[in-house]
């Protein structure tokens, strides 16, 4: 069998635990292949380099080690190649990890064929402005404001292409069941089991009394637009933040595909978030 590795070595012990699970999938008899851009700093003997999507490409599977930054990056990687994923932790709570690093006796199970699949929604996002279209894509979630952060932003929201309300707010989210456990969480919005197909609305911050998520069907269509004509930006996952001009319309749907995770151990979402949390504590 064949493994992508794809780890996040800023993490603590992060480079201590790929190394064990490349010697655990050695002794099962697979052959694991990192990108070449770690061949200068991370050497791992018997292991093979190659460009990144070389990599996932011929592998089997994909293995992620880090926190959920570093799953939802080898999530997204595994997507274009239409590769299921297996988060390993190596941060702190890492809500999306199939396996905790004191698990690796279970990688057998991986290369046994002994897991399922959860078939993760993922979100397109697409900024619509003179014309022309610009599009992404999105595990976790949106995150959409204005261009001034020092004053709340002023923006209508759409639903289906009927406008429903207009939010005075920081910003707003616009949040997968996965991501439900990430940012939107924090604003106080609602943890959505992934099994669940939706979409997920979070004002952060809102200037009104009505200051709850909404959650809306998986294949309905939110779209945000400024009601003040002022720049909007928004960043898809924390990644790249991207602006736009005040006449812009971002739209956000369910993407065409999912991400596939590897689930070995038939553990209970919920009670996995409450215990993570806890643990920090």
């Amino acid at each position: 069998m064949n493994i992508a590795v794809i780890p996040n070595l800023t993490r603590q012990k992060a480079d201590i635990i790929t190394r064990d699970i490349c010697k655990t999938l050695f002794d099962l008899g697979a052959r694991c292949f990192f990108s070449n851009e770690l061949a200068d700093r991370f050497f791992v003997e018997n292991a093979e380099y190659l460009p990144l999507n070389e990599a996932v490409k011929i592998s089997d599977a994909v293995i992620a080690v880090g926190g959920d930054g570093a799953i939802i990056h080898a999530a997204k990687e595994a997507v274009k190649q239409s590769k299921p994923i297996l988060g390993i932790n190596a941060g702190r709570l890492a809500y999306m990890a199939g396996l905790e690093n004191n698990e690796l006796d279970k990688l057998s199970c991986l290369i046994n064929g002994e897991y399922t699949i959860d078939k993760r929604l993922m979100l397109k996002t697409n900024a619509v402005y003179n014309g022309i279209s610009v599009s992404d894509f999105a595990l976790n979630d949106c995150y959409i404001t204005n261009n001034h952060k020092q004053r709340m932003s002023n923006i209508h929201i759409y639903l289906n292409d009927e406008l429903i309300y207009d939010y005075v707010c920081d910003g707003v989210i616009i949040a997968t069941p996965t991501g439900s456990t990430a940012y939107s969480l924090s604003a106080g919005g609602p943890v959505i089991d992934p099994g669940l197909e939706s979409i997920l609305f979070t004002p952060v911050c809102p200037h009104t009394l009505f200051n709850r998520s909404i959650i809306f069907k998986p294949d309905d269509k939110i779209s945000v637009m400024s009601a003040e004509g002022e720049s909007l930006y928004y960043s898809n996952d924390g990644n790249e933040i991207k602006t736009f001009d005040g006449n812009t319309k971002i739209e956000v749907s369910r993407a065409e595909f999912t991400a596939d995770f590897i689930r070995i151990k038939n553990d209970n979402f919920i009670k996995r978030v409450y215990e993570k949390i806890e643990d920090r504590m």
